[in-house]
């Protein structure tokens, strides 16, 4: 048994035991207090100051876009969304009932909209309308009180001056997507998140980082339903929480010729094809559309289902840039090259004539002249001219397929130009290893025939076209193509500056280039020539016709009318040209799919760009070629009209008069 002392000494250990432990927590509680309220005071003071804040991201001004006369093509404009944030949505029902009404949206189209969104934080704004009216915007904010949780952002949205006049070339702006994501974050090393709006095609695409800018935010203190009280600039009881300025994008100043441009769109109309224009001794490129387009401001304002049907659905693909991803057969406008390189090969001399019927046999096949009974006896500068098929099936047999191509290459077929654009294709110039790589079969000369007009396996871009073009304009000399003159900040500073690139100078005599010349020359300028008739005046132009069969065709239908033809099955038209002959100073290359003829279909929409740069450009040049044209023409006809009355004087000489008699 435990004494009266024992029991005490035990119960006093206890409670000293006990006691120790209290203290040990109130030292605990105050060294936890002294943490939070000393040590990490300021932090947490921060936190609960944020806890009345709401950031506010400020959107960064998109760099705008002008042409090299420094017109303005892209600008910014502001657009609406409603949105909505579920943290701060009370009576449900209510509120998206008030909403719906002045939306025009159904109750259940909005809450569709959450049910979509509801696996993001509930802080997180959703989008339920973008693009709304003011009149809408006047709406929410009048009636904000009555809709907790229902605000109206703003973004500055893009809007193309010319619609679709520039679609492909500067591209458009479009939300990111969940699978673009993790792959522009790699790449950029940029924080994208859904609902950024990122270049997605041309110019747009390509400089994206340079346009973009860099977001700023804001605090605004906000009460119990989200609603905005007050910004939050300078105030002492938000000592630590700053604002950020939004810094805009850099600008750009292309190299394109704003009326040129328009002036390709305008002359293609609604022909499905393309158009580049160069100056030949830069590599600037001056104009390039492609048809049928579309609007990429429709992109930069929220993109409806309906639209884009419209455009995935077309099968005329207006959403893809045929100047540089869609490959041709250059049809004659690579006869050209064939006679480049068999002047250079010894093969024939400018001079020489080959006797040029209406077809021309291979073995067992006969291949056919355009024209039915042939030419006669032609020499280059009329094979260029009257652009004569059998001429260059002889020399076919003499080239060897790689010579040609790398002749071809010389000028930049076979290969990217390297313009700064996304998705753009090589184009093909076949070679015997090629071919034995592809089928595991040997080259057979049957194929060199077809391929030294342009045909088989030969393949081409309208930007190569043109850059080959100004190649032999300029004398020799292979640019690379550049669509940027200068990237500009908003105070003016000039942040890079872009200039000529020589890709190469061609291995060429000047003999051989001046007589081509003199062929491309007659094209356009003698009567015989195959775009005589659609040269206009003022220009001196020089060019090729082309013509680029889709199928292989039977002798009757080879001869058959184009124009009778199914529209799928008729023949492409292609027309290359420079201006002024003597003094070149753009080259112009146009596609026109299914167009029949080179002459009627292409040749008109290079004059039309020629002749807006010459009165643009060259105004007393193109007046002296005018009036000096004009008097050939007047000439021209009075010669006719002598010829005429000549023959009508011989036929009349040639015929017996009749005896009149007087009858009584």
């Amino acid at each position: 048994m435990f004494g009266e002392d024992d029991l005490v000494r035990q119960h006093k250990s206890r409670a000293d035991t006990i006691g120790n432990i209290i203290i040990l927590c109130f030292l605990l509680i105050l060294a936890r207090l002294w943490y939070l309220q000393i040590y990490q005071g300021d932090l947490f003071h921060k936190f609960s100051l944020e806890n009345r804040l709401r950031k506010e991201v400020i959107k960064a001004p998109r760099g705008m876009i002008f042409s090299r006369n420094s017109e303005l093509l892209i600008h910014n404009i502001p657009r609406f969304d409603a949105i909505i944030i579920p943290q701060y949505l009370k009576n449900k029902k209510v509120t998206l009932t008030k909403l719906s009404s002045v939306l025009g949206m159904s109750f259940a189209d909005i809450t569709g909209v959450l049910k979509k969104n509801r696996s993001q934080a509930r802080y997180r704004p959703v989008t339920i309308k973008k693009n709304i009216s003011l009149k809408e915007v006047s709406i929410i904010e009048t009636e904000n009180s009555k809709m907790p949780g229902v605000r109206v952002q703003t973004f500055i949205s893009r809007e193309y001056r010319d619609a679709n006049a520039g679609a492909h070339l500067l591209g458009y702006i479009s939300e990111i997507n969940q699978r673009q994501l993790p792959r522009y974050r790699s790449r950029d090393a940029y924080d994208y998140k859904l609902g950024d709006f990122i270049g997605q095609a041309g110019i747009e695409e390509k400089f994206d980082l340079q346009l973009r800018g860099e977001d700023g935010y804001e605090f605004v203190e906000v009460d119990a339903n989200g609603r905005m009280r007050r910004n939050i600039r300078s105030n002492v009881l938000f000592t630590g929480i700053e604002n950020k300025q939004a810094r805009p994008g850099h600008n750009i100043r292309l190299t394109v010729d704003r009326d040129m441009q328009m002036a390709a769109f305008n002359a293609l109309g609604e022909k499905v094809g393309s158009a580049v224009a160069v100056d030949v001794n830069t590599g600037e490129i001056l104009a390039m559309v492609s048809r049928p387009s579309f609007n990429p401001t429709n992109f930069s304002k929220g993109l409806t289902t309906e639209y884009w049907a419209s455009l995935t659905e077309d099968d005329r693909n207006p959403l893809r840039d045929r100047t540089i991803q869609e490959h041709y057969a250059p049809g004659s406008t690579f006869k050209t090259f064939t006679a480049i390189a068999a002047l250079e090969e010894k093969i024939v001399t400018a001079e020489q004539e080959l006797k040029c019927g209406g077809t021309y046999r291979l073995g067992r096949r006969i291949y056919h002249d355009w024209k039915r009974g042939g030419h006669g006896l032609t020499n280059v500068y009329k094979a260029i001219r009257r652009s004569v098929d059998v001429y260059f099936y002889q020399i076919a047999t003499q080239l060897d397929i790689d010579i040609l191509a790398k002749y071809a290459k010389m000028f930049g077929f076979g290969e990217k130009t390297g313009i700064s654009l996304s998705r753009e294709t090589s184009g093909l110039i076949p070679t015997r290893e090629w071919k034995k790589k592809r089928s595991g079969e040997d080259w057979q000369l049957g194929e060199t025939l077809s391929c030294v007009i342009g045909q088989s396996f030969v393949l081409s871009t309208p930007l190569q076209l043109a850059m080959s073009y100004a190649t032999i304009a300029n004398n020799g000399t292979l640019y690379k193509p550049y669509l940027i003159k200068e990237i500009f900040s908003n105070s003016g500073e000039i942040i890079e500056k872009y200039s000529p690139e020589v890709v190469g100078v061609v291995d060429v005599s000047k003999k051989t280039l001046k007589a081509v010349q003199k062929g491309l020359y007659q094209v356009a300028n003698n009567r015989r020539g195959t775009a005589y008739w659609y040269r206009g005046i003022g220009l001196e132009m020089a060019g090729k016709t082309g013509t680029a069969q889709v199928r292989s065709m039977s002798s009757k239908e080879l001869f058959a009318r184009c124009e009778d033809m199914p529209y799928k099955d008729r023949h492409h038209g292609i027309f290359v040209g420079y201006a002024p002959f003597d003094n070149p100073k753009v080259a112009v290359a146009v596609v026109v799919e299914h167009g029949c003829h080179g002459s009627s279909a292409a040749a008109p929409v290079v004059r039309d760009v020629i002749t807006t740069y010459m009165k643009k450009y060259m105004p007393d040049v193109h007046k002296k070629n005018s009036e000096r044209q004009r008097r050939v023409y007047r000439r021209q006809l009075q010669e006719k009209k002598e010829k005429e009355e000549q023959k009508k004087l011989l036929e009349e000489a040639a015929t017996p008069e009749k005896e009149v008699i007087d009858e009584p």
